[in-house]
């Protein structure tokens, strides 16, 4: 409080005093009781507004001591109780937490992690993943501005995330890891890592890649098998040492059947393994048949025939057939497209079968075209032709947008080249991808296009040499990518015959044990829009939930299902569409893989905290570690808080009980 406030303050005390003094006691000769007691009133309630209205600010200052943060980091997950260290755990934790020096040092906190950090002083043991620097990440970020120790009490089995051994905590914390578990090392072998796709094609072969590694002395001998149910389908001998302890297993395995295929992969464990759970791994393969049959009907052979082999079978999925009109041509129905190329008259029992089995194709044209007979076959377009060749430049369409394909260079690429004459178009359902341009005249004739809606789609190429395109193509871009990519979603294009479903399901054929399982649906009105207001229920074995809307989609989360294969069925309420499917959950905990605590990535986390590293049996030296740094000990913290007199509601309420006591002791005494 300053001088003035001081001199203010004791000239209200005596302009309070002689403001009482002349109203109750000056020149007055019958001096009562009562006078000095409304004297004393008067006097407090006029010096009390003075006070008021001066308003000094008090000044008070508290003290209070802070302590260092000391975090117990707990490993919960289901790697401690395969050790069987959960009573070595929870003896550790009784006696941090009974420990008085620490608890007069530090302020104690237990955290739990598994794949997260949680706030617990409880733990279960039962997480199915760990995620040690997740946690230790947490805590940096929790008590990144105050002085923080972590305890932390794992195994050191980290079965997700980054490793924890290159973690590096904040300015003001320090990281003292305290391990559990047998530190001792003992000969295992493990199938450490596993590289399989998750779809294969039928009748084909897919590859499997297997990494094992080997942790012991002395040479040993194993054998690595693969089964399909009861049948040992793949084996291999292998042979590892200290030195050369560790090999990669290439396997291919045939898709023989559609669905989704098991099987078990197996390291024959040694004669004294102490752990044969990291031995065992098994995975799942879905066999899908996706594979698009074309057919490819010329007269004559031409360099185009080898150009459309080429840039269709580039995508693995297809498979192009070539055959000439001598050929038998019996089975088109076994083709979801037929490429007619520069059609003459004997195509016409060609013709009459794509039109009785409703078959899509793509026609080609070119200087062997027979347009008298092409005229008279199809409804599509009709050429008034001559008998002598004309170049075609391509011009793109802006407006197309049947589908999206990069910009390919079309324009500038050499001409291809078809009959002289005007073409024209006789169906209202025809769209053309590129134009004509002939002699630097841009035309609306269309030089390649589809016609057709729905699913009873054709296209047409109106030239030869396309085989130019592409070998200009791969001259501009050191890759046929950009060609082989357009005539793709040509063909794909029109060669789809999978009617649009109003429900559709994404889902994985198979899961394994301990991974979330999420299921996504997407449900269109009658004009196959998006409908974020319907019904969507899943019902699956002893499961029944509801899909909730979520990033323009619907998705049910069951979080993690035993091991088996679950049927499901995902209805919309209103409309009853209803769609079925399946999954299988494969067997697989990783955190039983371990046999022994890792004491070594342990030691490289102390060693990057400018710790070190402490076991079970050293309670007290972590103990001692922390109770003689300097860096954690208590500060003494002043705190000072200026209040104005004014916000000191109690002395309002005082100056209120005053005036109120002076007017009923008026009216007591008879003088109001």
């Amino acid at each position: 409080m300053n001088i003035s406030n001081i001199i203010l303050i004791a000239l209200a005390f005596i302009i309070a005093l002689g403001f009482a003094f002349f109203q109750y006691l000056f020149k007055n000769r019958n001096k009562r009781r009562e006078s000095y007691i409304f004297f004393a009133l008067r006097f407090l309630s006029v010096f009390i507004l003075l006070l008021l209205l001066i308003n000094p600010k008090i000044t008070s200052t508290t003290y209070e001591l802070e302590k260092p943060n000391l975090i117990l980091a707990v490993d919960d997950s289901e790697s401690i109780a395969h050790l069987e260290q959960e009573d070595t755990v929870q003896k550790i934790l009784e006696e941090l937490r009974a420990n008085k020096a620490l608890q007069e040092r530090f302020e104690l906190t237990q955290y739990n992690f598994g794949n997260e950090l949680s706030n617990s002083n409880k733990p279960q043991f039962k997480t199915p993943q760990t995620n040690i620097n997740a946690a230790l990440e947490s805590l940096k970020e929790l008590f990144r501005k105050k002085a923080t120790a972590v305890i932390l009490i794992s195994d050191g089995n980290q079965s997700t995330g980054r490793d924890f051994r290159y973690f590096k905590p904040g300015n003001n914390q320090e990281i003292y890891p305290l391990v559990v578990g047998d530190t001792a090392q003992y000969s295992d072998l493990e199938l450490t890592q596993f590289n399989v796709n998750t779809y294969a094609f039928l009748n084909n072969r897919f590859p499997v890649e297997v990494f094992i590694s080997y942790s012991g002395e002395g040479q040993v001998n194993s054998e690595f098998i693969i089964r399909s149910g009861e049948n040992v389908i793949f084996s291999e001998k292998i042979s590892l040492n200290p030195d050369n302890n560790s090999a990669v297993i290439r396997a291919e395995l045939p898709a023989s059947s559609l669905g989704v295929l098991s099987y078990e992969a197996e390291i024959i464990p040694l004669e004294n393994e102490k752990n044969t759970a990291n031995n065992i791994r098994k995975f799942a393969v879905e066999v899908i048949d996706e594979r698009s049959k074309i057919l490819l009907i010329s007269a004559t052979p031409h360099p185009d025939i080898g150009t459309f082999k080429k840039s269709i079978e580039t995508n693995k999925q297809r498979q192009l057939d070539i055959k000439y009109l001598q050929d038998n041509l019996s089975n088109l129905e076994e083709y979801q497209l037929i490429i007619l190329y520069q059609p003459t008259s004997g195509f016409a029992p060609v013709f009459e079968d794509l039109e009785e089995n409703t078959q899509n194709y793509l026609l080609v044209t070119g200087t062997q075209t027979d347009w008298n007979f092409l005229n008279n076959i199809q409804d599509f377009v009709e050429k008034d032709f001559m008998n002598q060749s004309q170049e075609i430049f391509a011009v793109k369409n802006p407006n197309f947008n049947q589908f999206q394909f990069e910009e390919t260079g079309f324009l500038d690429f050499p001409p291809l080249e078809d009959k002289f004459g005007n073409l024209s178009v006789q169906n209202s359902n025809f769209e053309s991808i590129y134009f004509q341009e002939i002699e630097n005249v841009e035309t609306s004739q269309p030089l390649i296009a589809i016609a057709g809606e729905g699913q009873n789609k054709n296209a047409f190429i109106f030239g030869e040499n396309i085989w130019r395109w592409r070998s200009n193509t791969y001259l501009e871009n050191k890759s046929f990518e950009k060609f082989d990519n357009f005539i793709g979603k040509l063909v794909q294009n029109i060669a789809s015959t999978k009617q649009r479903d109003r429900l559709t399901v994404d889902y994985k054929s198979f899961y394994y044990e301990n991974e979330a399982i999420k299921i996504t649906a997407n449900f269109f009105d009658q004009n196959y829009q998006f409908d974020p207001n319907a019904d969507l229920v899943i019902s699956a074995e002893n499961l029944e939930s509801q899909l909730i809307l979520k990033n323009n989609g619907y998705e049910v989360d069951f979080g993690s299902l035993p091991a088996g294969t679950y049927d499901f069925k995902i209805t919309e309420s209103t409309s009853q569409i209803a769609r079925t499917g399946s999954f299988e959950v494969i067997a697989y905990n990783i955190e039983q893989q371990f046999i022994s605590a890792n004491k070594n990535a342990m030691q490289a986390l102390a060693e990057n905290s400018g710790t070190k590293v402490y076991y079970q049996d050293q309670l007290k030296e972590i103990s001692n570690a922390l109770l003689t740094k300097d860096k954690y000990k208590p500060v003494q913290k002043s705190r000072q808080k200026i209040v104005p007199l004014v916000d000191w509601y109690y002395l309002l309420f005082l100056l209120v009980l005053i005036l109120a006591a002076e007017w009923f002791f008026r009216k007591y005494k008879g003088l109001i």
